[in-house]
C-alpha cells in the first residue's frame, strides 16, 4: 500500500523535473518500500513563484473563510487516519498506536489554529489629539519556508503549516526524506479541503541544498525549523544574514528530578513511557533521570523492570510497544554512546545492544554509575538510553539539571507543593512537567531556551511568529 511520494507544487502532485528519486526504507525490515521525488533547482523556483502568488490570494481571504477550510482539512485527516497510520509506521517504525495518536493530535492542531486565526486581533490605541485614530494591525508575515524532521513527520509539520495558514501566510514545506508519505498525506488533506493552489507546497531533496537556496531567497520572509542544535545554529545564522524571522525548535537532553517524597510508581510509569516512546527519538524525552538518594535503588529496580517488559518489534505487529530506530545511523550512535560510557566505568543495568540482524532495532537501555566524562551526559542521545544518576540535595539536582546548554523540557516528581513550585522557578527550560508529562498539548506553547532554540509553537503563542505588527496613525481632515 506504500506508493511513491511526489512533490506538490502549484496545486499539482508531480515527479521532480529531471526524474531524480530517493529510496524510502522500512526501518523494521531494511527493505526499500518506495521512491521519493527529489526536487531540482527548477522545482524550487517554481514552488517559490507559486507560493508568492498563493500568498497574494490567501492573505486577502477573510480569516473566517480560511478557518472553514482548515477545519475541513482536520476532518479529512481524521477520516483517513487508519490508512495514514500504516504508512507512517512503515516508513518511521513507531508502533501503530503511536502513529494513530500522532495523526489524531495533528487533526486537533489544525482545528485549534483554525479557531486561533479567527481571533488574531489588532487594537485601537487612545490618541493624544481629537480626530486621530491609532491602529495596531496584525498582518501575515508572508511566504514561510519550513523544515521538519523524521521522528514525528506529521505532528512537527502540522504545527508550522496550520499556524502559518491560519495567519494568512503561504508555506513551502521541505519534508523529511526518510519519512515522506505521512507529511505528504498531511499536505493532501489541506489541498483536498480546498485551500487554493500555491498556498501549500511540498518539496524533498538534499536538506542542505534546499535550505541554503530557500532561506536567502527574497520571496521567503520567515523560517521555521525543527531539528538538531548544530543544524539549527547554521540555519539561524544564514537567516540572520538576510534578516529573516526565525523559529527554532532544537535538541534537548531533558532532566527528570525524582525526590524522596515522590510517588515512585507514578514517576516510573510516566518516565519510562516517555523515555521509550518512539524508541527514544523524541526531543522532549526524559534522559537524565536524577533520583534522590532515599529512593534511588528502588527507582532503578522498578525502571529496569519497565524497560525489560517492553516488546521490541515491527510497529505493524500486534503487541509491539517499541519499534526500531529510524535508520542505521541511530543504531551506530547508540552503540557508540554505550561503549564509551561502559568503557569509562558506567554500569549497564539492561539492554545496550542491537537486537537481531534485520531492521534497526536497539534494546531499551538503562545505565547507572555514569562518570562525568561520558559523552552521553553531554550529547543528546536521541534514542532508547536512560541515564539514572543519584543526588542528595535540591541545589545539587538543580545544578545538574541546568548544567547543559540544552533547555527544552524538564520534569520533576514530588508530593511537596513547596518543592514543586521551587523546581518550576529554578529549572532553565522552556517546558516543565511536574508529577505528569503534560507537554506538547495542542493548546499549550512548545519551545525551548538556550541551545534548544527560541520561539513557541502550539497554543495561542504559536500564531505570533507568523504575524507582523503594523501601526497606522490616521488624522481626520
Amino acid at each position: 500500500m506504500y506508493k511513491d511520494v511526489l512533490l506538490h507544487v502549484g496545486g499539482k502532485w508531480r515527479a521532480a523535473t529531471g526524474g531524480r528519486t530517493i529510496d524510502v526504507v522500512n526501518p523494521a525490515t531494511e527493505e526499500v518500500i518506495g521512491k521519493l521525488a527529489h526536487a531540482s533547482r527548477e522545482d524550487l523556483d517554481e514552488a517559490l513563484d507559486h507560493a508568492a502568488k498563493g500568498f497574494a490570494v490567501w492573505r486577502k481571504m477573510p480569516a473566517y473563510e480560511r478557518s472553514k477550510l482548515l477545519r475541513k482539512a482536520a476532518e479529512m485527516l481524521r477520516a483517513r487516519a487508519e490508512d495514514i497510520a500504516r504508512l507512517l509506521t512503515m516508513e518511521q517504525g513507531k508502533p501503530l498506536a503511536e502513529s494513530r495518536a500522532e495523526i489524531a493530535g495533528s487533526a486537533d492542531v489544525i482545528e485549534w489554529f483554525a479557531e486561533e486565526g479567527r481571533r488574531a486581533y489588532g487594537r485601537v490605541i487612545p490618541a493624544r489629539s481629537p480626530g486621530v485614530y491609532q491602529l495596531s494591525l496584525r498582518e501575515p508575515v508572508g511566504v514561510v519556508a519550513g523544515f521538519t524532521p523524521w521522528n514525528f513527520p506529521m505532528s512537527q509539520a502540522v504545527r508550522k503549516i496550520s499556524a502559518a495558514l491560519a495567519a494568512g501566510c503561504s508555506f513551502i514545506l521541505k519534508g523529511p526524506e526518510e519519512t515522506p508519505a505521512a507529511c505528504a498525506e498531511l499536505v493532501r488533506a489541506y489541498v483536498d479541503a480546498g485551500i487554493p493552489a500555491g498556498v501549500v507546497q511540498l518539496v524533498f531533496g538534499v536538506p542542505a541544498e534546499i535550505s541554503e537556496y530557500l532561506i536567502p531567497h527574497p520571496v521567503v520572509r520567515k523560517i521555521s525549523f525543527t531539528g538538531s542544535t548544530a543544524v539549527g545554529k547554521h540555519l539561524a545564522a544564514l537567516a540572520g544574514l538576510h534578516m529573516k524571522r526565525v523559529t527554532m525548535e532544537l535538541g534537548g537532553h531533558a532532566p527528570a528530578l525524582v525526590f524522596n517524597d515522590a510517588d515512585l510508581d507514578v514517576a516510573v510509569n510516566v518516565l519510562a513511557a516517555n523515555k521509550f516512546r518512539n524508541a527514544g527519538q523524541v526531543c522532549i524525552a526524559p534522559t537524565r533521570l536524577l533520583v534522590q538518594d532515599g529512593v534511588y535503588e528502588p527507582f532503578v529496580r522498578k525502571f529496569v523492570a519497565k524497560a525489560e517488559a517492553l516488546k521490541l518489534g515491527d510497529g505493524q505487529a500486534d503487541g509491539t510497544t517499541m519499534g526500531p530506530l529510524a535508520n542505521g545511523r541511530r543504531v551506530a550512535a547508540m552503540e557508540s554512546f554505550v561503549a564509551d560510557a561502559v568503557g569509562k566505568g558506567a554500569k549497564l543495568r539492561t539492554g545496550g545492544q542491537r537486537a537481531g540482524n534485520n531492521g534497526y532495532f536497539f534494546q531499551p537501555t538503562v545505565l547507572t554509575d555514569i562518570p562525568a566524562n561520558a559523552r552521553v551526559l553531554h550529547e543528546e542521545p536521541f534514542g532508547p538510553l536512560a541515564l539514572i544518576l543519584p543526588f542528595s540535595t535540591f541545589d545539587e539536582a538543580v545544578a545538574e539539571a541546568n548544567r547543559l546548554e540544552y533547555g527544552l523540557a524538564a520534569y520533576a516528581f514530588t508530593s511537596s507543593n513547596t518543592t514543586a513550585t521551587a523546581v518550576g522557578a529554578a529549572i532553565e527550560a522552556g517546558m516543565v512537567g511536574i508529577n505528569h508529562h503534560g507537554l506538547a498539548l495542542t493548546e499549550t506553547p512548545f519551545g525551548g531556551l538556550k541551545d534548544s532554540g527560541y520561539g513557541s509553537e502550539g497554543g495561542a503563542e504559536g500564531l505570533e511568529p507568523y504575524l507582523v505588527t503594523k501601526f497606522v496613525s490616521q488624522a481626520s481632515l
